[in-house]
């Protein structure tokens, strides 16, 4: 059996952290999924998901069924888990904390932030989806008042950002500057021209980046890797839909207590 191919961040490598950004390597789905597809939300044969999932699990050392990942929906929220769910009872959220040992955090993506979250003092660990409406409303920092709500000190706290769609890749239509600006104009920064007229090109790793940097948090790790580029390692949405395929396979990134 081949192992998954995860990324790990430097400074998440904290004493009693398990923790791994996987790539679509070490799996057993094929065509468009191949091969670690972890997006239950796919088209995949549902087996395959399992068995993907199953070895991220052992690879932080935790079983198949407590390798948690929500039902996400590009929301703010962030809730605390302490036990797993049955397969039908997903919580709908997109950030999840936790102090429990035995139990591995997850969040998909496949162009979205990842983010994953540790106080090793404290023992708390969390995961985040943060696509751009979830890191423009708030989901960082609901997760970081989430995981205080658990003992964790934000000033302890070290985050990192898995794979993501990269500034050159993330083209936006008109619409998109404005909702930016309404919140603060000095998000114009994170916007640079596109050849097309009313177009835009969006930095939405440098638009976290700046989120998590504002918070007084310990340390943030950016991975830089450009998902939609980066077709050997990473899944991609909008790869996927520029290229008119079917559907398109989800990577996790994951994070537990040892």
């Amino acid at each position: 059996m081949s192992e998954p191919v995860a990324l790990s961040a430097e400074n998440l490598g904290l004493p009693g952290i398990r923790h791994g950004f996987f790539t679509r390597g070490g799996g057993v789905s094929s065509g468009v999924y191949a091969s670690l597809n972890g997006g239950v939300g796919s088209s995949d044969e549902p087996a395959k998901v399992r068995e993907n999932r199953a070895r991220m699990a052992a690879r932080l050392g935790v079983e198949a069924t407590r390798l948690l990942v929500p039902f996400q929906i590009h929301s703010r929220d962030a809730i605390a888990v302490s036990e797993p769910w049955a397969d039908d009872a997903r919580p709908r959220c997109d950030a999840l904390v936790t102090r429990a040992r035995g139990l591995a955090l997850g969040v998909t993506g496949a162009d979205c932030g990842m983010l994953l979250f540790a106080d090793a003092t404290a023992g708390v660990i969390g995961a985040a989806h943060a696509g751009w409406k979830g890191a423009l409303y708030g989901v960082i920092e609901a997760t970081l008042a989430a995981m205080e709500q658990l003992g964790a000190r934000q000033a302890d706290v070290h985050v990192a950002l898995g794979p993501t769609i990269g500034p050159s890749s993330y083209e936006v239509g008109p619409e998109f500057v404005p909702r930016f600006l309404a919140e603060n104009e000095s998000h114009a920064r994170f916007f640079s021209p596109s050849d097309r007229k009313g177009h835009a090109f969006f930095d939405l790793p440098g638009f976290i980046a700046a989120q998590v940097g504002s918070l007084g948090v310990a340390s943030f790790e950016n991975l830089r890797i450009d998902t939609y580029a980066d077709e050997a390692r990473c899944f991609s949405y909008r790869r996927c839909t520029h290229r008119a395929e079917p559907d398109y396979g989800r990577l996790v990134s994951a994070i537990a207590l040892g």
